[in-house]
């Protein structure tokens, strides 16, 4: 199948939805490290795996257009795919959080932070996706020490290896992100009753496992913890999400601003950091050191870009030095510890308001662009959060 990268190559394919740049600029947000499964296809046309669909978006003055392509099926090659209109739209509108009032949220951080207006002139239409929460954290868990084009490149070959085929476009093949049950080496439902039962392996005493169905409280409606974390009945379907599900009894729950129906909300940040592996930290937290920091970034990623937590800082080396040398802020030493990591982000937190995490994903992309850096620097920043990135000198 043939890559579409303009509305006017098969328009009755394409759809628009309202989007000023003010609202959203693809070019920052798309390369900025939040995710790693878009590629700038064509000029101004990204292409990527969204919701186990291929699509490509453009953005043309006050629109953000899109396509979406088929699937392929029982090796037959995939078909042209009309849009899906509401679902479509409600898929990307969700992705982008396009519910959010972008400029507003803009003038307020200027009017309480000089810096900040100084920046965001150049940088409007920076906005924080809203990820599924599985792909974003096993994600966020391959960035450590790596820069964002080996990041890319890791997250592909583990799609190719695990996920369902999608497309393939222009000779380039498309997969969906791999379910928990084909990384764990699960067989399909249709296969587990001609499977004998395997003995079962001894978990690494560093790594936590998955919590068990009785740790955590459902949403009501939401279903069995299977049906939460096993593949999708159908091809594009998708189950309860894990923002679903939320801890029991947990006392170290930042004040959600969004709870969710039934007087529920997501994970918190200390709560997610319970289940992100790192050498030398203890299942219960406060571990210290390049890698006990690596483990609270990436949980502050995985809370703000996929759990809702928008007051959530992920604190890398960029905004360590954004918060030291710009703001004057004297935390931490000479080296980002575990406190200093708290501190800085309630610095911003106190600063910037409830969503803090947006406010820095603004100066966090100007950084990167003014110290013209490549792509690949996000990873290394958000996510190489390794001895390198985090050692005992000043950033």
């Amino acid at each position: 199948m043939e890559l579409r990268d303009s509305p006017s190559a098969c328009p009755s394919l394409w759809r628009c939805l309202p989007c000023p740049p003010a609202e959203l600029r693809l070019d920052l947000v798309l390369s900025s490290g939040q995710t790693f499964r878009w590629r700038e296809s064509s000029p101004g046309a990204w292409t990527g795996v969204l919701g186990g669909r291929v699509w490509t978006l453009r953005q043309e003055r006050e629109r953000l257009w899109y396509t979406v392509y088929g699937e392929e099926r029982a090796g037959r090659p995939a078909g042209a795919e009309e849009p899906g209109g509401a679902e479509t739209d409600r898929i990307l509108r969700d992705y982008f959080q396009l519910d959010v009032g972008l400029p507003a949220l803009y003038r307020a951080w200027g009017a309480a932070d000089p810096l900040f207006r100084k920046v965001a002139g150049d940088f409007p239409g920076v906005r924080v996706l809203r990820q599924d929460p599985v792909e974003c954290l096993l994600s966020f868990i391959c960035t450590s020490n790596n820069h964002i084009s080996r990041i890319a490149a890791m997250i592909e070959r583990l799609c190719q290896a695990f996920g369902r085929r999608l497309c393939r476009l222009d000779a380039r093949p498309f997969h969906a992100f791999p379910s928990l049950s084909a990384l764990a080496g699960l067989p399909s439902p249709r296969h587990r009753r001609h499977r004998r039962p395997a003995a079962a392996s001894p978990v690494p005493t560093r790594v936590p496992p998955l919590s068990p169905p009785q740790a955590l409280t459902p949403r009501p409606g939401c279903g069995s913890w299977a049906s939460a974390t096993g593949p999708s009945s159908s091809a594009g379907a998708r189950g309860p999400s894990p923002r679903d599900w939320v801890p029991r009894g947990c006392t170290a729950c930042v004040p959600c601003p969004t709870p969710r129906p039934g007087g529920c909300c997501v994970p918190c940040p200390a709560w997610v950091q319970r289940w992100v592996p790192g050498q030398g930290v203890t299942r219960s937290g406060d571990g210290a050191g390049a890698d006990g920091d690596a483990r609270h970034q990436v949980a502050d990623c995985v809370c703000l870009m996929a759990l809702d937590k928008a007051e959530a800082v992920p604190v890398d080396t960029h905004v360590w030095r954004i918060a030291r040398q710009r703001y004057g802020v004297a935390l931490g030493g000479r080296s980002l510890t575990p406190r200093a990591h708290q501190e800085i982000g309630d610095f911003f937190r106190g600063l910037w308001g409830p969503r803090a995490g947006w406010a820095q994903a603004v100066l966090f992309c100007a950084d990167l662009r003014k110290g013209q850096e490549p792509a690949g620097s996000r990873g290394r920043a958000r996510g190489g959060r390794g001895r390198d990135s985090c050692g005992d000198g000043s950033p």
